[in-house]
């Protein structure tokens, strides 16, 4: 589904991704995991085209390289962004229509959708998005990116400061997407819980992939142990 070449990711003279290749084949969970700072967002951004990058960047058969972000939702690769950025002077239901920017023709069957997913926020659905709790901004956030029916849904940090009963449902939800039949990127600084539910994993360093793997044979690696799930 996606396909990484030699990808670099510039903020003007500092490197942030140094030369990565990496795949995300379809039907699967792939994880990028690593510490604040190794170039996880920047990867997720450079997907997206809304940075300076350069490399090759494969997505559902053709090269990304002179598409707008835009397009490429379009073409369904979608975004929950890391502090999840819903628009907060809009409802609940207004943030939904913003998802379906593109897909205004099935908004109502994929609005029900979204409810049925995430009850909690039916219940909200004509309140400020930004009285939400962050778990239900989270449900929202990821709602207003599957309405857009995306192929590729990648996500960043969906557990950043959220109460532990809340990260469970959240990572359930992810499960049950891909039983769906939605390919997930997820970006996680929680590694254990990123490399449970994964089917591939990779750990970048300083802007550089550093190790991959099957994500539950990760697990009991030593390294990864010891640097990012506690000892």
């Amino acid at each position: 589904m996606i396909s990484v070449k030699d990808l670099h990711v510039y903020y003007g003279l500092i490197e942030a991704v140094k030369g990565i290749d990496f795949e995300v084949e379809e039907g699967k969970i792939v994880s990028l995991i690593g510490s604040n700072g190794a170039g996880k967002t920047s990867t997720l951004s450079a997907l997206l085209n809304s940075v300076k990058r350069t490399g090759e960047i494969i997505f559902s058969g053709f090269d990304t390289r002179n598409h707008k972000t835009f397009n490429l939702v379009q073409k369904g690769l979608a975004l929950v962004p890391e502090g999840r950025r819903v628009f907060v002077n809009l409802t609940v239901e207004e943030n939904l229509r913003m998802g379906a920017f593109n897909n205004d023709d099935n908004y109502e069957r994929l609005k029900e959708g979204m409810y049925t997913l995430f009850p909690r926020i039916k219940e909200k659905k004509d309140q400020m998005a930004g009285t939400l709790s962050g778990g239900e901004q989270q449900m929202l956030a990821i709602s207003r990116a599957l309405m857009c029916e995306p192929k590729v849904l990648m996500l960043d940090e969906p557990s950043l400061g959220l109460a532990p009963k809340i990260v469970g449902e959240v990572f359930e939800t992810i499960i049950k997407l891909k039983e769906e039949g939605i390919t997930i990127l997820l970006v996680e600084q929680n590694a254990f819980a990123a490399l449970k539910i994964s089917d591939y994993a990779y750990v970048l360093e300083n802007g550089k992939i550093a190790m991959q793997g099957i994500a539950k044979e990760m697990i009991g690696n030593d390294m990864i142990r010891q640097k990012y799930l506690g000892g």
